[in-house]
């Protein structure tokens, strides 16, 4: 019976317009919020249990917040706009680069400037992949930008440019000084990160609330019935690119800086595209909560079933605990995509539906 707007009128536009219209989804996100920004610091600094080790940041609440924002910018293009894209890891490694240039070769320029400049040529760079999506959909725009993504892992790990002319081709990170705040331990870090992904979430929301986000679902539902109703595809699919774009580039410089530190092109290869393409439809297509209970799957579950053995104190090989890992990531997908095919922002759903009905029956 907690779980109910019975009660709760809207008396303006404003209140009916809402991001979260009942009062406890409100409360629940205050308190999640709280504890992401005050107490998780708080408890890293009293070091209360796994918080005060470096590890669950560095290993865990870390890259979790980096790929999850990087999974919200995927989850625009593939989820809002059905707009099938492989080249994930290709604009991570463009804002990662482009940031590091920035950052290089303009010294007086901000490192927050740099960050979002990165974003904006991927972004660029994402429309530029995104114009054969006028002709072409489905599996045929899927390899077109997957195209993005050989050509990148090829120009970074070739052209000496962009890693300044390094002989092993990795780069450094450049100081993180943001204001006069020096970012340098794990948990400063994770707070930056949090910042950046709690930022962007709100954007991205609130982008797909409104009319470019109706436009974009127009086209994934059906682009020829939302041209005749006046939609233009080519720019609500190229919006939706350069939006998508954008984040995931500001998740790749976040990912290089922050997260990795130093850095070489193999940190951005297909394999990161797969990784956030599987965040996404296992999270929930076209839900931003999606995409972070995706990155929590793909990252976080493994990480867990690989100490469980060693907790329950089972004497196994690490080899067969890490095929077991594979073994129950690989079945648990299958089970759930058989079960609910949208994922898990869909059973989110039909969870809070049935917790507003209960205790009663229909």
């Amino acid at each position: 019976m907690f779980y109910r707007e019975a009660g709760q009128f809207k008396t303006s536009y404003a209140a009916d317009m809402s991001i979260f219209p009942i009062r406890q989804d409100r409360i629940a996100l205050g308190l999640l919020l709280a504890f992401a920004f005050l107490g998780v610091p708080l408890l890293a600094v009293l070091g209360v249990g796994s918080f005060g080790h470096d590890y669950i940041f560095k290993a865990i609440l870390i890259p979790f917040l980096i790929l999850a924002l990087a999974a919200i910018g995927l989850n625009i293009l593939t989820g809002y706009c059905g707009q099938i894209s492989l080249g994930g890891g290709a604009f991570m490694a463009i804002g990662a680069y482009a940031s590091y240039n920035f950052a290089l070769r303009i010294p007086e320029l901000p490192l927050l400037a740099s960050i979002l400049l990165g974003g904006g040529m991927a972004a660029l760079v994402g429309i530029l992949f995104g114009i054969p999506s006028l002709r072409i959909k489905g599996l045929y725009l899927a390899v077109a930008t997957l195209a993005a993504q050989f050509f990148f892992d090829w120009v970074f790990l070739r052209v000496k440019w962009f890693t300044n002319y390094t002989p092993s081709g990795s780069v450094n990170a450049p100081r993180l000084d943001f204001f006069g705040w020096v970012v340098s331990s794990p948990v400063e870090r994770y707070m930056l990160a949090l910042m950046f992904v709690t930022a962007f979430a709100l954007i991205a929301k609130n982008l797909v609330r409104g009319n470019i986000g109706r436009q974009w679902m127009a086209i994934r539902d059906m682009d020829i019935a939302a041209e005749l109703m006046g939609i233009r595809p080519l720019y609500a699919k190229l919006s939706a690119f350069a939006v998508s774009s954008f984040i995931i580039g500001v998740a790749g410089a976040l990912w290089a800086f922050v997260h990795l530190g130093s850095w070489e092109p193999l940190a951005f290869n297909i394999d990161r595209s797969f990784q956030l393409l599987f965040m996404v439809i296992i999270g929930g297509l076209g839900s931003i909560l999606g995409s972070f209970l995706g990155a929590a799957f793909i990252l976080i579950l493994p990480i867990f079933l690989d100490q469980v053995p060693h907790a329950l104190g089972i004497p196994m090989s690490v080899e067969t605990v890490s095929h077991l890992v594979f073994i129950i990531t690989g079945a648990l997908i299958c089970s759930l995509l058989i079960v609910e095919p949208h994922g898990f922002a869909r059973l989110w759903g039909i969870a809070k539906e049935k917790l507003r009905l209960w205790p009663f029956p229909y």
